[in-house]
């Protein structure tokens, strides 16, 4: 349900008319500023979004779920890091990215950025691929 509803900006009204955002844009905003922070290996979606994926369409917002409240918007992102990170310090570095990203982008407010590590990814060698 919470799909077809839209964030309205108030604080950006003005004579020509109202801004709306949709959850989608911002799941799109959050997955590109995780990806970017160093230590993410990859965001991890659920079994329809790599079907999706695996049809040729890219899937941007994967990892992420947006939720509308009525306290404002709740972003769970779940991540695969890299072997030998600071965990908490490269959760810390996401929803710091995620939160200054969509502050620039779309000045909405955020109640929680929960990040869900669920793996850690190791270097594959090519020693490794060939045994």
């Amino acid at each position: 349900m919470n799909e077809y509803r839209t964030i309205d900006l108030e604080e950006e009204k003005n004579e020509l008319g109202k801004i709306e955002i949709s959850p989608e844009v911002i799941e799109v905003i959050a997955g590109l500023a995780a990806s970017e922070v160093e230590g993410v290996h990859s965001l991890r979606g659920n079994f329809a979004a790599g079907v999706v994926e695996r049809l040729g369409r890219k899937n941007h917002g994967k990892g992420v779920k947006v939720e509308l409240g009525e306290e404002g918007v709740t972003i769970d992102i779940s991540v695969t890091l890299r072997y030998g990170v600071s965990v908490p310090e490269v959760a810390r570095n996401v929803q710091t990215n995620i939160q200054q990203a969509l502050q620039t982008m779309t000045s909405i407010t955020l109640q929680s950025i929960n990040i869900h590590v669920l793996g850690i990814q190791f270097e594959v060698t090519e020693d490794m691929d060939e045994q």
